[in-house]
């Protein structure tokens, strides 16, 4: 259509309520969840945009699919359906279905991974490291240079820096490295997208020293939509096909379908060397479920097959892409400061920028956070030195690379009313930014800390 305005490819069935909170209720409740949005309770937030994970609307066909979901512990003929979508996205001969993407992560890792091992990524998200990490193995970040400078406009911000993952396998060695894990969209690096060029090269080099290659394909559709618009040899493929294309390249893929997936719950391991299947496959029934389901019911793996079908739907992707893109711009002509050029599940705030008075020790984007849902009932994530931060031998903080805070937009759920009161909700953020404090945390666990960290403001 030849118009401005992008509507909704939808029209809303069901609708699930929100329950309108006053500044001063928020105050108690954050109080209460000792500055941390993770430990509020759903119902206290107004819009929530903590993540995109599992929490999208899924479609009637869907709804329907789940009413016919075969519920056989073996053989399930909606295991056929998912097995079958699946094996035509990526090709991998062998398909392992988990409960979520971190289960196949842990499996795949475990096998991988362990001490002296080196896992390699434009940039590892935050179950990815953990379960990495709580292997013994390490976990190191080569994105490219232009990838942590915010402001900084580069079409594919989340590529992997090519020079450096050579130069890495060749000193760590070959035989010592777990896996590279190319990771589109580059969800900590700011949602930004990879290009199938980088990922040529990528394959090339792991090919050359004969290292494991894997996808994390979370969000493959998103980045399809940037590179049939931003690579122009592939403007005249579908999002499907280069999407396929991609996973040729790779000898295997992580997925949460909780993403592009579409669906509430769910993920796949896919391979393409057998042996590693087996071993895989052997983790799983030990601790997931059997290999025709993986701690999955029936319904959900309907819901699943469904999904990766409407996500590749032309119209879906551009409503997807441009209404993240109002959210960013809106809020760069307010003079918010952003990861640019805005990725496409999420907007990305510099929180380092917007707070300048709060070094990182104090953690800015926690600040942030506690801010936004304050002022407007919003909840985000902070994506910073809570979330990636680590401590040297002096206990000192070792900043992560950047303090960003991360909204991330459901699929399917918030309409342009909702975003436009997260845009009111920033011109409130903005009238005071200047009398912010800083954070501190009082609790925390070895892995994944920020999930359930209790802070205090300073």
């Amino acid at each position: 259509m030849n118009y401005k305005t992008i509507f909704e490819p939808f029209r809303i069935k069901s609708i699930e309520p929100i329950t309108i909170t006053t500044e001063d209720q928020r105050n108690s409740y954050l109080e209460k969840a000792y500055y941390n949005p993770f430990l509020l309770d759903s119902d206290q937030v107004m819009i929530d945009l903590l993540t995109d994970s599992g929490t999208s609307a899924m479609s009637a066909n869907q709804w329907a699919g789940m009413m016919i979901g075969d519920e056989s512990y073996a053989g399930a003929k909606s295991w056929n359906h998912m097995h079958s979508v699946i094996k035509d996205l990526t090709g991998y001969h062998h398909i392992l279905p988990t409960h979520q993407g971190r289960a196949a992560e842990r499996i795949l890792y475990t096998l991988l991974g362990g001490n002296g091992k080196t896992f390699i990524s434009n940039t590892h998200f935050d179950t990815t490291r953990a379960n990495i990490e709580y292997t013994g193995a390490e976990a190191i970040d080569i994105p490219i240079p232009e990838a942590t400078h915010p402001q900084e406009i580069h079409p594919f911000k989340g590529n992997m820096d090519i020079e450096k993952l050579e130069e890495i396998i060749k000193e760590k060695k070959p035989e010592n490295i777990g896996c590279v894990i190319l990771t589109v969209t580059n969800n900590s690096g700011g949602g930004q997208p990879v290009s199938m060029k980088n990922a040529k090269d990528v394959r090339s080099i792991c090919k050359k020293y004969n290292v494991n290659f894997f996808l994390d394909c979370c969000r493959i559709a998103e980045n399809s939509y940037f590179i049939k618009h931003r690579e122009k040899e592939y403007e005249s493929k579908t999002y499907k096909e280069i999407a396929q294309e991609m996973f040729s390249l790779a000898d295997g893929a992580v997925m949460s379908a909780k993403k592009d997936g579409l669906v509430n719950m769910g993920g796949f391991l896919a391979i393409e060397d057998e042996k590693l299947s087996e071993k895989c496959s052997n983790l799983l029934i030990i601790t997931e479920g059997f290999t025709t389901y993986g701690g999955l019911s029936g319904r959900d793996m309907e819901a699943i097959a469904i999904g990766l079908k409407e996500i590749f739907e032309p119209d879906y992707l551009l409503y997807r892409i441009v209404s993240t893109a109002y959210l960013g711009e809106n809020l760069h002509k307010m003079g918010v400061p952003l990861m640019l050029p805005i990725g496409g599940h999420a907007v990305y705030i510099d929180s380092k920028e917007l707070y300048p008075q709060i070094p990182v020790e104090q953690y800015p984007g926690q600040a942030l956070v506690c801010e936004l849902y304050l002022k407007g009932g919003v909840r985000a994530v902070e994506i910073g030195s809570v979330m990636f931060g680590k401590y040297s031998e002096k206990n000192k903080l070792i900043p992560a690379s950047m303090e960003l805070v991360r909204l991330a937009i459901p699929r399917r759920v918030y309409t342009q009313s909702h975003i436009e009161y997260v845009i009111e909700v920033f011109e409130k953020i903005l009238e005071d930014k200047d009398k912010v404090r800083g954070m501190e945390i009082t609790f925390e666990t070895l892995f994944l800390r920020h999930f359930t960290a209790h802070f205090k403001r300073l």
